[in-house]
């Protein structure tokens, strides 16, 4: 990395530690991020990049190691305090106050006030229109928070942080929610604050946006530096090699499997205005894939067979008995499992522990005489967690402390301890690390071997290629296409998702 040496850094972290009781989250953490430039920040889940973020963000006070901004060591207590300093974290998920204004939100606690000590509005109303057009970007400032898009909510977050004068930004998974041009116009925006000769640091795990925004990079594994590239001078499977500290090998460990009979019948399924007509069948020992671009229906169509959500017509079969509508409990009675998109707030208990966690869905068959005991919690978590290589130190560490892709694997190992025949699993590696995807691949293809049914949904193409023995497209609620591992190909999977009649391969 080229360092300018007549100038110090924005931000520069050297050898921080932190630690939480027995684990330790942070070895040797360190980062060096120049002015005006934007700096990527990559690793595994679990290799230390949020914890230390959350140092420099003043969430944590590091255990050892140098902090300096701008040259001066610092040691925040507050997040406050690292406001204060310059420096301003947008977050995936911004928590702005939805009743109040974009304004009310930019100038919360500090705003600008007039004669008699009266709340200005309209400075504010100007102020933030300023801040607004600076960025490149047009948001009325006198409109309600609710109801933004999250796109929108993190230009408002921007914009409060150079009403403060931050010098650091740091955009941790900015990009997770957004459509293509709400991230185009983020990157139009952080480009443009690279050139005023702001310090940005980006987290990703989307590598085509690395090396379209980032001019260095810095990989981190097992909380600790590794390296840090000038992007130019890199590749994705550098970059991989580093990260995972081996070869991840191939990343989509597909095995050829036995196929049974039908284990899931779906027929005629539709729900007014969201999906229709819906046909198809799951076999044992295959994994079948929903695809299609966001928004035409597959998260809904899996919601409605395992029962979260109703439907107006048609019927599901599960291992040849009928299984109710609306009904999650008679589909977790018949072996089905299902694993929503959203594992944080559909799949964890994000404050409980893994074990609880883990035990869930299962706690009646663990109860004696009406009591659950720890004990009996962990005694039927430890092999799931085990098996799923869950990186913990102990049963009872919450599920909110865990990185994405820990958390993913507990709640697949929530799922495998109700022993299913058939396991539902919408979006299987969104917002985790390669290595860890390679891992939940793996256990996917090894599932199937043993005979399990799997209706994968995901929006990543290459996974549909890789994972899925047969590729069932979606588009506008429809079945499209029904086609087979053989015959997939890029091509001729977004053709039919771009279709509303149904054809056949």
């Amino acid at each position: 990395m080229t360092e300018n040496p007549t100038r110090p850094a924005s931000l520069e972290l050297r050898g921080v530690v932190k630690s939480f009781g027995a684990v330790q989250a942070l070895r040797s953490g360190s980062l060096r991020v120049e002015p005006g430039s934007i700096h990527a920040l990559v690793g595994e889940n679990g290799a230390g990049k949020s914890t230390l973020v959350k140092v420099v963000a003043g969430v944590y006070r590091r255990d050892g190691g140098e902090f300096l901004l701008d040259g001066s060591s610092v040691d925040f207590s507050s997040t406050a305090e690292s406001k204060a300093a310059g420096v301003a974290v947008i977050y995936q998920e911004p928590t702005l106050f939805p009743d109040l204004s974009v304004t009310e939100n930019i100038f919360m606690g500090r705003q600008i006030l007039g004669s008699g000590r009266r709340i200005n509005r309209s400075a504010m109303y100007a102020e933030a229109a300023s801040l607004f057009a600076g960025l490149g970007v047009h948001i009325d400032p006198r409109r309600q928070a609710l109801g933004l898009s999250i796109a929108d909510q993190q230009i408002i977050e921007i914009a409060k942080a150079i009403s403060l004068d931050a010098r650091v930004l740091i955009m941790d998974e900015p990009t997770a929610a957004l459509s293509g041009v709400e991230v185009e116009r983020l990157f139009t925006v952080a480009r443009r604050l690279r050139d005023e000769g702001r310090a940005l640091v980006f987290i990703s795990h989307r590598f085509d946006e690395v090396f379209e925004l980032c001019d260095t990079v810095t990989v981190m594994r097992d909380g600790s530096y590794v390296d840090t590239l000038r992007v130019a001078d890199t590749d994705v499977d550098k970059l991989v090699a580093l990260m995972v500290g081996r070869e991840v090998g191939d990343l989509f460990p597909k095995t050829p499997a036995t196929v049974g009979g039908p284990v899931l019948e779906v027929r005629n399924l539709g729900s007014t205005g969201v999906f229709h007509d819906v046909s198809f069948d799951v076999r044992a020992g295959e994994i079948v894939s929903l695809a299609g671009l966001v928004g035409a229906g597959r998260s809904e169509i899996a919601r409605a067979v395992f029962g979260v959500d109703g439907y107006d017509t048609g019927s599901v079969h599960l291992l040849g008995k009928a299984v109710p509508p609306r009904n999650p409990r008679a589909a977790i009675r018949a072996g089905m499992a299902f694993i929503p998109e959203d594992r944080r707030k559909q799949g964890l208990v994000i404050d409980a522990s893994v074990s609880r966690n883990v035990a869930g869905v299962i706690r009646g068959r663990l109860s004696r005489f009406g009591v659950l005991t720890q004990r009996a919690e962990n005694e039927a978590s430890a092999p799931w967690a085990s098996r799923l290589e869950v990186k913990t130190n102990a049963l009872d560490m919450n599920a909110t402390t865990m990185s994405g892709g820990n958390q993913q694997k507990v709640v697949i190992a929530k799922w495998l301890a109700t022993e299913p025949r058939l396991l539902v699993i919408d979006e299987p590696t969104r917002g985790i690390d390669v290595g860890t995807k390679a891992e939940v691949h793996r256990l996917l293809s090894e599932l199937a071997g043993q005979g399990m049914a799997i209706l994968m949904i995901s929006s990543e193409l290459p996974e549909v290629l890789g994972m899925a023995d047969r590729i069932l497209v979606v588009s506008e609620g429809r079945l499209t296409a029904d086609i087979d591992r053989d015959d997939a190909t890029p091509e001729n999977v977004m053709l039919a998702a771009t279709r509303t009649r149904e054809v056949r391969a």
